[in-house]
C-alpha cells in the first residue's frame, strides 16, 4: 500500500532541499577560472574537507542499506570500515604531499609524468567507467525505494534528484559541492540522531537501552568482531583491515570524487587534517547508523512486523495462487511474535541463559519464515523461476530412490541454491526497504519529512561529488590533454560545465535502467572493488617501483583488469579481497613484463 505524506512533511522536505540547492548556487556563482571552478580556489579548511569527504561517501545507500543490514544480520558490517583509519594515515604521508607538490588538478596527471599518456588515459577511463556506474546507482537507490513505498514515479524521481544536483554543480563546480555538503551533513546528522531518539522512545518504557542491547545480543546481532579466516564470510576483522585498507587507499587516494575534495584545501596541512578527521569519525558514524538499525530490530520485537517490507510484493503474492500459503505463513509469524514479545520482556527483567537461547531460536525460525516468504513471492511474480523450480523439484523426487547418487546430490544442491537465490530478487529483497517503511509507519509528522530530506540530501551529496569528478577527469585528463594549443581558463571552465551536464544526464539514464542487487551498499562496493585494486596497484608502482616503465604498467593493467573481472564473474573470493588481489596482480605482472619485454618496448 502506497503511503501519502502530510503537508508538514512536504514542507520540511521541499524547504530543506530548496535551501541547500539555492544556497550552493548563490554562494558559488560567477566562478570563471579553472583554479576556482575545479579546485574550489584552494580555500577549504580542514573541517570542511572532512565533512565533504564524509558526505561524498555517505550516500542515501548508506542510510537505507546499512540500517537494513543491521536489522537482518547485525553489527558485523562495521568491520568493513576497519581499514579506513590506516588508509587515511598512509594517504596523508604519501599521496597528499605528492599531489600538493605537483599542484595537480586530478590524481591521474601524475601518472603521465611518471609513465606515459596512455597509462594516464587508461586509468582515467577505468575511473570514468566505475564511477559513472556508481553515480547512476547513487541516484537510483533512493528513487526505487521511494517509488515503491510512496507510489512516486521512479523516472520522475531519478530526473528530479539528478536535476537538483546538476543545477548547483554546473553553476559552482567543486566549491558548490563542498559548500552544500556541509549543510547536507548537518541535515543527515540531525535526522539520524532524531531517528535514534524516537525509536528508543517507542520501545516499551520498562525496557531500558541496555535491555534493548541485550535483546539484540541474544539474537547474535551485537557480535561486532569476527576473527575467522573463512573466505565465504564477507565481513571479518581480516577482510576489513586488509581488504578494507586496500579499498579505502584506492578510493580516497586515487578516486577523483574524493581526491578533488581534499585538493580544494587551503594548504597541505588542512588537507591532511581533513582526512584524519574523516578517519577518526567515519567508523563511529557507521557504528551509529548500524545501531539505529539494531534499535529498529528491537522495536519489532515488541511490535508486529511484516514478513516482507515491500508492500507491493506482498499484495502480489496474496493475490496469486500462493496466497493461502502466504497467509498461513503470516499466521505462523503472528504466533511466533506473541512468544517472542513475551520472551523479550522476560529477558529484559531476568537475563538468564535459557531465555537468551530461546530468543535466538525464535529469531532463527523467523528468519526461515522470511526466507520462505521471499520464495513464495518469487514464484508468484516470476513464471520462469516457478517453472525452473518445479522442473528441478520433479527431477529430485524422481531420483529419491537413490539418495547417494551423484546426480541426486547435484540436483538437490541446485534446488537448494535456487531456493536461496529467491531472496536476492528485486521484488523479494527487502533489506533496503526496512528503514524507510519504519520511518513512514512509526515516526511523527515533520520528522518523516526530515528523514526523507536526509535520504535525498545524501543522494545529492554523493552524486554531486561523482559528476563533479567525472567532469573534471573528462575535461583535464582526456579533453584538455588532447588539445594541441592552450585555449585558456574560460574555455576549460565552459567545457567542464558542459561535461558536468553531460555526466549528470548519463547518471540519470543509468539510474533509469538500473536494477537492485542483493543489497545496494554491497553493489556500490562491489563495483568499486572490481576496479580499485588495479588502479591502486598502478599508483603504488608509480610511487615505489622506480624501474618500472609505462608499457609494462599499461599492459599489466589491461591484463589485471581482465583477470579481476573474470574472478568476480566466477565468484573466486569475497569482493573485498578483490582490492588486494587486483593490486598484487598488477604489480606482479608489471614487474615480470619489465624483465621480459625488450628495453625499447618496455
Amino acid at each position: 500500500m502506497n503511503q501519502t505524506l502530510d503537508w508538514i512533511d512536504w514542507t520540511v522536505l521541499i524547504a530543506t532541499l530548496v535551501t541547500i540547492v539555492g544556497y550552493g548556487t548563490w554562494k558559488t556563482r560567477g566562478r570563471k577560472n579553472a583554479q576556482d571552478y575545479i579546485k574550489g580556489g584552494n580555500t577549504s579548511k580542514w573541517w570542511t574537507i572532512g565533512l565533504s569527504v564524509m558526505a561524498t561517501q555517505a550516500s542515501a545507500i548508506t542510510f537505507l542499506s546499512t540500517t537494513g543490514q543491521a536489522f537482518s544480520d547485525g553489527m558485523g558490517f562495521v568491520q568493513f570500515y576497519f581499514g579506513l583509519p590506516i588508509a587515511m594515515v598512509i594517504i596523508c604521508l604519501v599521496f597528499i604531499p605528492l599531489y600538493h607538490r605537483l599542484k595537480v588538478y586530478t590524481a591521474y596527471e601524475f601518472l603521465e609524468n611518471r609513465f606515459d599518456l596512455k597509462t594516464r588515459s587508461l586509468t582515467a577511463i577505468l575511473f570514468l567507467i566505475q564511477r559513472g556506474l556508481a553515480a547512476g546507482i547513487t541516484i537510483f537507490a533512493p528513487a526505487i525505494i521511494l517509488s515503491v513505498v510512496l507510489g512516486w514515479n521512479i523516472v520522475t524521481l531519478n530526473i528530479a534528484i539528478g536535476v537538483l544536483v546538476i543545477i548547483y554543480t554546473v553553476s559552482g563546480g567543486t566549491k558548490a559541492v563542498t559548500v552544500t555538503q556541509k549543510q547536507q551533513m548537518l541535515v543527515i546528522f540531525a535526522g539520524m540522531f532524531a531517528a535514534l531518539f524516537v525509536v528508543i522512545n517507542l520501545i516499551p518504557e520498562d525496557v531500558s537501552f541496555i535491555d534493548a542491547i541485550d535483546i539484540a545480543g541474544a539474537t547474535g546481532r551485537m557480535e561486532v568482531l569476527d576473527f575467522s579466516f573463512d573466505l565465504e564470510n564477507r565481513y571479518t576483522v581480516w577482510t576489513g583491515i586488509i581488504g578494507g585498507t586496500f579499498l579505502m587507499l584506492s578510493y580516497f587516494g586515487t578516486d577523483q570524487s574524493q581526491v578533488q575534495r581534499y585538493l580544494s584545501g587551503k594548504s597541505m596541512k588542512e588537507m591532511q587534517m581533513g582526512l584524519i578527521f574523516n578517519g577518526l569519525l567515519k567508523v563511529p558514524m557507521q557504528f551509529f547508523i548500524l545501531l539505529v538499525g539494531i534499535m529498529v530490530f528491537v522495536f519489532y520485537q515488541f511490535n508486529p512486523s511484516p514478513l516482507n517490507f515491500i508492500d507491493a510484493s506482498t499484495e502480489k503474492v496474496l493475490a496469486s495462487e500462493y496466497g493461502n500459503e502466504y497467509r498461513a505463513l503470516q499466521d505462523k509469524q503472528a504466533l511466533l511474535f506473541s512468544n517472542k514479545q513475551a520472551l523479550s520482556l522476560a529477558l529484559s527483567k531476568n537475563k538468564d541463559a535459557q531465555a537468551t537461547n530461546k530468543l535466538f531460536t525464535l529469531d532463527s525460525i523467523e528468519k526461515s519464515y522470511r526466507l520462505e516468504s521471499k520464495f513464495l513471492i518469487k514464484k508468484a511474480v516470476d513464471k520462469e523461476y516457478k517453472e525452473t523450480y518445479a522442473k528441478l523439484q520433479n527431477e529430485v523426487e524422481t531420483l529419491e530412490s537413490d539418495p547417494k547418487s551423484l546426480t541426486y546430490i547435484e540436483k538437490s544442491a541446485a534446488l537448494a541454491a535456487l531456493y536461496k537465490d529467491s531472496a536476492k530478487d528485486t521484488q523479494t529483497n527487502d533489506k533496503d526497504y526496512m528503514f524507510i517503511r519504519f520511518i513512514l509507519n512509526h515516526l511523527p509528522t515533520g520528522l518523516i519529512g526530515l528523514l526523507l530530506a536526509v535520504i535525498l540530501s545524501a543522494a545529492m551529496s554523493s552524486t554531486a561529488s561523482e559528476i563533479n569528478a567525472l567532469a573534471t577527469i573528462t575535461s583535464i585528463d582526456l579533453y584538455g590533454r588532447s588539445l594541441k594549443e592552450d585555449k585558456g581558463d574560460e574555455h576549460m571552465v565552459k567545457m567542464t560545465k558542459w561535461f558536468t551536464l553531460g555526466w549528470g544526464i548519463i547518471a540519470i539514464i543509468i539510474a533509469c535502467f538500473a536494477n537492485l542487487a542483493e543489497n545496494l551498499i554491497q553493489l556500490v562496493n562491489i563495483i568499486g572493488s572490481i576496479f580499485y585494486g588495479n588502479v591502486l596497484g598502478i599508483f603504488l608502482l608509480a610511487f615505489f617501483f622506480k624501474h618500472i616503465k609505462g608499457n609494462a604498467v599499461f599492459i599489466g593493467a589491461l591484463l589485471t583488469q581482465a583477470i579481476v573481472v573474470i574472478g568476480w564473474w566466477f565468484d573466486w573470493m569475497p569482493y573485498l579481497w578483490l582490492n588486494l588481489f587486483g593490486c598484487v596482480v598488477v604489480i606482479t605482472i608489471a614487474n615480470i613484463l619489465q624483465m621480459v619485454l625488450p628495453k625499447k618496448v618496455a
